[in-house]
Order: C-alpha cells, then sequence, then structure tokens
C-alpha cells in the first residue's frame, strides 16, 4: 500500500542517519531498555539498515551475556517479520507461478535446504535479511526456518554482543 511505501521511504532516510541515536533512545527507556532494544530489530527489519550495530551496542550496554540474549531475541523478532514479509511478497505476486521466470535458475535455489538457511544467513549484514526473505517467498515451512534462524542468530549475537563489550572495556583503559 502507499502508506507503507511512504513509512520505508521515510525510514530508509532516517535510521541509517541516526542509528548511532539508538543508543539513548535505549538508555531513555529506563528499565524497559531491552524490550525498546528488541523493538528497535523489528523496525529495522524490512529496511537494508543492518541490525550489526545495535547488537555491539547491546553488548557494550548490557555486558556480553544479557547483551546476546537481547539481541538474540530482537534477531528472531526481525527474522519472523522479514520472513512474513517474504511470505507477503510471495502471496500478492503469485510467487509460486512467477519463480519459473527468475533468470539463472533461481527457481530451483534449494532455499528449503538446512545448508542455505544456515549458511546463508552467515553472510555479514545482508544474508540473514536475504535469506528471511526468501524464506518466506519460497515456502520454507515455518518450524524449520524458526529453528535455523534461532540457531544462526544466537552465534551471531553471542560474537557480535561480546565484541561490542569488549570494545567498551578498551576504550575505558584509554
Amino acid at each position: 500500500s502507499v502508506v507503507g511505501l511512504a513509512l520505508s521511504l521515510a525510514l530508509l532516510y532516517f535510521v541509517p542517519k541516526n542509528i548511532h541515536d539508538a543508543e539513548t533512545i535505549i538508555l531513555k527507556a529506563g528499565i524497559a531498555g531491552p524490550l525498546v532494544a528488541i523493538f528497535l530489530y523489528a523496525l529495522f527489519a524490512p529496511t537494508p539498515v543492518s541490525t550489526d550495530p545495535l547488537t555491539l551496542i547491546c553488548g557494550a550496554m548490557y555486558g556480553p551475556f544479557y547483551g546476546s540474549a537481547i539481541a538474540w531475541m530482537g534477531n528472531n523478532v526481525a527474522a519472523l517479520v522479514e520472513y512474513s514479509l517474504g511470505m507477503r511478497i510471495s502471496k500478492d505476486t503469485d510467487f509460486e507461478k512467477e519463480k519459473k521466470k527468475l533468470p539463472f535458475g533461481l527457481d530451483k535455489l534449494p532455499i528449503n535446504s538446512i545448508p542455505v538457511l544456515t549458511l546463508g544467513r552467515m553472510i555479514p549484514f545482508y544474508g540473514s535479511k536475504v535469506i528471511s526473505i526468501m524464506a518466506g517467498m519460497y515456502g520454507v515451512p515455518v518450524r524449520r526456518y524458526i529453528w535455523t534462524s534461532a540457531l544462526i542468530n544466537l552465534t551471531g549475537a553471542i560474537m557480535l554482543s561480546y565484541g561490542g563489550f569488549r570494545i567498551l572495556d578498551y576504550l575505558k583503559t584509554l
């Protein structure tokens, strides 16, 4: 719809220019900060904005354990938003018919396979978004999609949250 497109364009303009403000927004939320962070993951899901910086922020703000937990939950919520977006695209475009017209044999892409669902999500920045949307478009069973996403999201959340925590720890020593 036109409203959705206008909102998406506004987010594309506003969010990347203000990603550094995420920390301020989360801090101002006080005790609700983790919930606000999870909401930000969902908000960034339909945009091309990577949530990796948000995961670093969570690690720096909440430490490696809680930061990882918040990032893991946030990335799982984002993954479901992206999957739902893919399902919506598939439905709105009658993707099953249109898929046969894709070039380079993309209609035969084994998106339903566990290696594609997991390894594709490991591609930095946009791999998880692309795999999530494609999983929804290609009709990957939701249970398979959820466990493969949760597994990879946990690994990424731990690594990036710990990285954010260590960066902040290092900066304190300067």
